[in-house]
């Protein structure tokens, strides 16, 4: 079953994919994987480097996110550079993440820039987090408070990611409060899994059986 969790800087999303993966999700961490697909020596460091010039390597060689942000959040077209590189090689990543997953897993994507991607249709379930950002983000964080508001601003806003979430996490109380909604969430997401489970057996036995392969997944 193929989860996306999705949500701005400053959400508490993490917080929401670490209580899923102590239930026994497999997180598919997108953020990591960009890491990952710009780390010194990769052909993903060398493309960024080929678009936007060494400034954007650190003294290690490595890439330098926090100028990279400062050039590409002020300007939509060097972000649409950026993504045009590395939205495929997360992609491709993600992919191999997913099916290295145990079988009858619940993989959840944890994936920040779903809803400005369109990717909703990819999931059978959609999770998204609501929290009060701005503040998070200054007060938390430390950010200056224009930076935190133009980050904020070059994503979805929460009135766009409601409108593709199947189900809203208030993440803005107490945990304990969380670890409950997260209780729920997750015996709904078994309860779907066993559902389509169930479905490929009946499936498969019927294709076994020399039935036609009518059922709906």
């Amino acid at each position: 079953m193929r989860v996306g969790l999705t949500g701005g800087i400053g959400s508490g999303k993490s917080e929401v994919a670490r209580r899923l993966a102590s239930h026994g999700a497999v997180i598919v961490d997108a953020d990591a994987v960009a890491r990952e697909v710009v780390a010194p020596g990769t052909p993903g460091l060398d493309q960024i480097v080929a678009v936007f010039g060494p400034a954007v390597l650190g003294a290690d060689g490595a890439l330098d996110r926090p100028r990279l942000g400062e050039i590409v959040f002020s300007d939509a077209g060097l972000r649409g550079k950026l993504n045009a590189i590395v939205h495929p090689l997360v992609a491709g990543r993600m992919l191999a993440l997913e099916r290295s997953a145990p079988p009858g897993s619940v993989v959840v994507h944890d994936v920040p820039l779903l809803t400005e991607n369109g990717l909703a249709s990819r999931y059978d379930l959609v999770v998204v987090p609501t929290e009060v950002q701005l503040d998070r983000l200054v007060r938390l964080r430390g950010m200056p408070a224009d930076q935190a508001r133009a980050r904020l601003d070059a994503q979805a806003s929460r009135a766009e990611r409601l409108a593709i979430a199947d189900v809203v996490v208030d993440n803005s109380g107490p945990l304990d409060e969380l670890d409950r909604q997260i209780d729920r969430l997750w015996a709904e997401l078994a309860r779907r899994q066993a559902e389509l489970a169930r479905r490929q057996a009946e499936l498969d036995r019927r294709q076994a059986d020399g039935l036609p392969g009518n059922l709906s997944l």
